[in-house]
């Protein structure tokens, strides 16, 4: 990617008026001072995550580990060093920064608490099944909350070479282009990403996907699966898909993502119905609002009918 192409990423210059920018904090208002340093996050972080995925796209041989010997949950070489060499250069820079990323998260057995502190959410390498099967659909995700607000993410595709960013309030940008939604607001009408492999995980997973599957099989265009959660985010951010939904998913799956999306003019909700968790996404990305209450109405007939199910000790049927 050129270096005049990089430029072109970078959004407008933050507008002097903080409701024109939408970086509304949780207690108070970003400031115009935090304002211009989210910039300079964006600015600092972009040629890093570049730079990892030229080297994520040069992999001939890949190694695979099984994290706690659990099938579906692979990790890579390229995993953790992705993370620790983007990790290590924000200590240098911004040592008092926190950060949370998969790997780091996976040795440690435990996810961070998320704190006011500016805080970087990593995952070095989504869609790592598809990326030891040389199928290029896989990306770098990181995102940054300051107040525990989603400020900025930042997606990069290697493969495809393309480069999703948001910052709040700016508008969602695809290699320098401004994006949206495709606004499908009619359930007929729309294609969504949903990511049943992990309905495998254990009997809760596998009853909520299926019998969501089953009412929504009946309604909407198509279903897709892509195996990588910031793909199927941005691809809802840039119209390629109406929706995408997963249960069971982690922060750095999100943070960054559904930033995109929500800037793209699209609407995320937790898939219970109620105000979206980063620290526990559960989570339906639509291109519209309209789109999404029917999704949600359709989903709690499916999720009314798998409690039904289980106090009678009853698994999915079709």
């Amino acid at each position: 990617m050129s270096e005049s192409a990089i430029k072109h990423h970078q959004p407008l210059e933050f507008d002097s008026k903080l409701e024109q920018c939408g970086l509304n904090c949780k207690n108070s208002e970003l400031n115009s001072r935090k304002m211009v340093e989210v910039q300079e996050y964006y600015d600092f972080i972009l040629p890093l995550v570049l730079e990892a995925g030229k080297v994520m796209a040069e992999v001939e041989e890949v190694e695979v580990e099984f994290k706690q010997d659990i099938v579906w949950d692979l990790v890579t070489i390229y995993d953790r060093k992705i993370e620790e060499v983007l990790i290590n250069k924000i200590k240098e820079k911004y040592p008092q920064h926190k950060y949370i990323g998969e790997e780091e998260t996976a040795k440690s057995g435990h996810t961070a608490k998320l704190t006011d502190s500016p805080t970087w959410i990593i995952d070095p390498i989504d869609g790592t099944a598809n990326f030891v099967r040389r199928m290029p659909l896989t990306a770098i995700s990181v995102g940054l909350t300051i107040n525990q607000v989603q400020v900025l993410g930042i997606i990069y595709d290697p493969y495809k070479k393309e480069l999703f960013t948001a910052i709040k309030g700016k508008g969602a940008y695809l290699n320098g282009k401004r994006i949206s939604t495709s606004g499908c607001k009619v359930i007929e009408k729309s294609v969504m990403s949903y990511e049943i492999s992990i309905a495998r995980r254990n009997d809760y997973y596998y009853n909520l996907y299926m019998f969501r599957m089953k009412h929504l099989i009946r309604r909407i265009q198509g279903f897709r699966s892509l195996g990588t959660a910031v793909l199927g985010l941005c691809y809802v951010a840039c119209g390629r898909l109406d929706a995408y939904q997963c249960d069971g998913l982690y922060p750095w799956d999100a943070a960054a993502g559904t930033l995109i999306v929500i800037e793209a003019g699209g609407h995320v909700v937790d898939s219970a119905g109620k105000e979206f968790d980063l620290m526990d996404p559960n989570f339906l990305a639509s291109a519209s609002k309209p789109l999404s209450d029917e999704y949600m109405e359709l989903e709690r007939r499916a999720d009314e009918e798998q409690l039904k199910f289980a106090r009678e000790k009853i698994g999915f049927s079709p």
